[in-house]
Protein backbone atom coordinates (compact mmCIF):
# COMPACT_ATOMS: atom_id res chain seq x y z
CA UNK A 1 0.00 0.00 0.00
CA UNK A 2 1.30 3.24 -0.98
CA UNK A 3 1.33 6.35 1.23
CA UNK A 4 -0.81 8.27 -0.39
CA UNK A 5 -3.72 5.25 -0.17
CA UNK A 6 -2.64 5.17 3.37
CA UNK A 7 -3.41 8.84 3.71
CA UNK A 8 -6.79 8.12 1.87
CA UNK A 9 -7.88 5.18 4.42
CA UNK A 10 -7.10 7.00 7.52
CA UNK A 11 -9.01 10.48 5.98
CA UNK A 12 -12.14 8.07 4.71
CA UNK A 13 -12.08 7.06 8.57
CA UNK A 14 -12.32 11.29 9.61
CA UNK A 15 -16.13 11.03 10.82
CA UNK A 16 -16.27 8.17 12.43
CA UNK A 17 -13.20 9.12 14.70
CA UNK A 18 -14.78 12.04 15.61
CA UNK A 19 -17.82 10.26 17.00
CA UNK A 20 -15.37 8.19 18.73
CA UNK A 21 -13.90 11.21 20.46
CA UNK A 22 -16.50 12.68 21.56
CA UNK A 23 -17.48 10.00 23.26
CA UNK A 24 -13.65 9.92 25.30
CA UNK A 25 -13.48 14.10 25.61
CA UNK A 26 -17.07 15.23 25.63
CA UNK A 27 -16.34 18.38 24.33
CA UNK A 28 -15.79 18.93 20.11
CA UNK A 29 -12.68 20.98 20.46
CA UNK A 30 -11.01 18.73 22.43
CA UNK A 31 -12.65 15.61 20.33
CA UNK A 32 -11.50 17.61 17.06
CA UNK A 33 -7.40 17.55 18.58
CA UNK A 34 -7.68 14.26 19.97
CA UNK A 35 -8.34 13.04 16.20
CA UNK A 36 -5.91 14.84 14.78
CA UNK A 37 -3.52 13.69 16.59
CA UNK A 38 -4.42 10.11 16.13
CA UNK A 39 -4.70 10.84 12.11
CA UNK A 40 -1.01 12.17 12.78
CA UNK A 41 0.04 9.59 14.53
CA UNK A 42 -1.41 6.79 12.14
CA UNK A 43 0.57 8.67 9.33
CA UNK A 44 3.48 9.04 10.77
CA UNK A 45 3.80 5.37 11.87
CA UNK A 46 1.57 3.91 8.44
CA UNK A 47 4.51 1.58 8.59
CA UNK A 48 3.67 -0.04 11.45
CA UNK A 49 0.55 -0.72 9.86
CA UNK A 50 0.43 -4.80 9.22
CA UNK A 51 -2.19 -4.66 5.63
CA UNK A 52 -5.10 -7.58 6.12
CA UNK A 53 -5.61 -6.49 9.44
CA UNK A 54 -8.03 -4.31 11.11
CA UNK A 55 -7.61 -1.00 10.24
CA UNK A 56 -10.23 0.71 11.94
CA UNK A 57 -9.65 -1.04 14.90
CA UNK A 58 -5.83 -0.13 14.82
CA UNK A 59 -6.92 3.48 14.48
CA UNK A 60 -9.22 3.31 17.64
CA UNK A 61 -6.15 1.96 19.29
CA UNK A 62 -3.68 4.70 18.36
CA UNK A 63 -6.57 7.20 19.53
CA UNK A 64 -7.33 5.34 23.18
CA UNK A 65 -3.83 5.32 23.53
CA UNK A 66 -3.35 9.10 22.73
CA UNK A 67 -6.46 9.99 24.75
CA UNK A 68 -5.05 7.89 27.76
CA UNK A 69 -1.63 9.86 27.14
CA UNK A 70 -3.21 13.44 27.25
CA UNK A 71 -5.34 12.79 29.99
CA UNK A 72 -2.32 11.85 32.09
CA UNK A 73 -0.17 14.74 31.57
CA UNK A 74 -3.22 17.00 32.65
CA UNK A 75 -3.72 14.79 35.52
CA UNK A 76 -0.48 15.35 36.19
CA UNK A 77 -0.06 18.94 35.52
CA UNK A 78 -3.21 19.60 37.87
CA UNK A 79 -1.29 17.43 40.45
CA UNK A 80 1.44 19.78 40.16
CA UNK A 81 -0.17 23.12 40.41
CA UNK A 82 -2.08 21.82 43.42
CA UNK A 83 1.14 21.49 45.38
CA UNK A 84 2.53 24.67 44.09
CA UNK A 85 -0.50 27.12 44.94
CA UNK A 86 -1.35 24.64 48.18
CA UNK A 87 1.41 26.89 50.54
CA UNK A 88 4.66 28.31 49.39
CA UNK A 89 7.03 30.74 50.11
CA UNK A 90 6.66 32.71 46.78
CA UNK A 91 2.83 32.50 47.03
CA UNK A 92 2.90 33.91 50.49
CA UNK A 93 5.06 36.74 49.62
CA UNK A 94 3.24 38.05 46.26
CA UNK A 95 0.13 38.15 48.67
CA UNK A 96 2.02 40.22 51.27
CA UNK A 97 3.56 42.49 48.87
CA UNK A 98 -0.01 43.20 47.40
CA UNK A 99 -0.97 44.58 51.16
CA UNK A 100 1.83 46.65 51.85
CA UNK A 101 0.43 47.64 55.28
CA UNK A 102 1.03 44.48 56.87
CA UNK A 103 3.48 42.75 54.45
CA UNK A 104 6.55 43.30 56.56
CA UNK A 105 4.88 41.37 59.45
CA UNK A 106 4.05 38.61 56.90
CA UNK A 107 7.37 38.47 54.99
CA UNK A 108 8.85 38.12 58.85
CA UNK A 109 6.35 35.55 59.87
CA UNK A 110 7.45 33.20 56.80
CA UNK A 111 10.85 33.76 57.37
CA UNK A 112 10.58 32.56 60.93
CA UNK A 113 8.75 29.33 59.98
CA UNK A 114 11.17 28.83 57.48
CA UNK A 115 14.31 29.10 60.11
CA UNK A 116 11.92 26.88 62.40
CA UNK A 117 12.73 24.00 59.48
CA UNK A 118 15.30 21.66 60.04
CA UNK A 119 17.69 22.10 57.38
CA UNK A 120 17.34 18.74 56.14
CA UNK A 121 13.90 20.52 54.96
CA UNK A 122 14.75 23.77 54.76
CA UNK A 123 17.41 23.44 52.21
CA UNK A 124 15.25 21.02 49.37
CA UNK A 125 12.30 23.38 50.11
CA UNK A 126 14.21 26.54 49.21
CA UNK A 127 15.66 25.08 46.28
CA UNK A 128 12.82 23.77 44.70
CA UNK A 129 11.15 27.77 45.35
CA UNK A 130 14.23 28.98 43.71
CA UNK A 131 13.50 27.18 40.72
CA UNK A 132 15.83 23.98 40.63
CA UNK A 133 13.80 20.72 39.45
CA UNK A 134 13.66 17.97 42.23
CA UNK A 135 16.31 15.88 40.04
CA UNK A 136 18.72 18.84 40.04
CA UNK A 137 18.18 19.15 44.01
CA UNK A 138 18.64 15.47 44.49
CA UNK A 139 21.99 15.18 42.60
CA UNK A 140 23.35 18.96 44.13
CA UNK A 141 22.64 17.32 47.77
CA UNK A 142 23.42 13.95 46.82
CA UNK A 143 20.37 12.18 47.58
CA UNK A 144 17.62 9.88 45.78
CA UNK A 145 14.51 11.81 43.93
CA UNK A 146 12.12 10.55 46.25
CA UNK A 147 13.87 11.83 49.16
CA UNK A 148 13.78 15.11 47.64
CA UNK A 149 10.22 15.10 46.92
CA UNK A 150 9.66 13.76 50.63
CA UNK A 151 11.51 16.15 52.12
CA UNK A 152 10.03 19.21 50.10
CA UNK A 153 6.21 18.01 51.05
CA UNK A 154 7.05 17.36 54.67
CA UNK A 155 8.32 21.25 54.50
CA UNK A 156 5.05 22.44 53.03
CA UNK A 157 3.41 20.42 55.87
CA UNK A 158 5.22 21.56 58.68
CA UNK A 159 5.13 25.39 57.08
CA UNK A 160 1.34 25.12 56.96
CA UNK A 161 1.54 24.69 60.50
CA UNK A 162 3.52 27.65 61.42
CA UNK A 163 1.20 29.95 58.76
CA UNK A 164 -2.03 28.47 59.59
CA UNK A 165 -3.11 31.84 60.92
CA UNK A 166 -2.83 33.20 57.77
CA UNK A 167 -4.53 29.85 56.26
CA UNK A 168 -7.58 30.96 58.81
CA UNK A 169 -7.38 34.92 57.04
CA UNK A 170 -7.61 33.86 53.59
CA UNK A 171 -11.09 31.37 54.78
CA UNK A 172 -12.69 34.68 56.72
CA UNK A 173 -11.90 36.65 53.27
Amino acid sequence: MTQIEFNNMVNSHSTSLKMHALNFTKDAEDANDLVQDTMLKAIRFYNNFEEGTNFKGWLFVIMKNTFINNYRKIAKSKTLITQEEDISSTNLMYSAEKNGSISKMIVDDIQKALNHLPDVYSVPFVKYFEGFKYHEIADELGIPLGTVKTRIHVAREMLKKYLKTYSKLEEVR
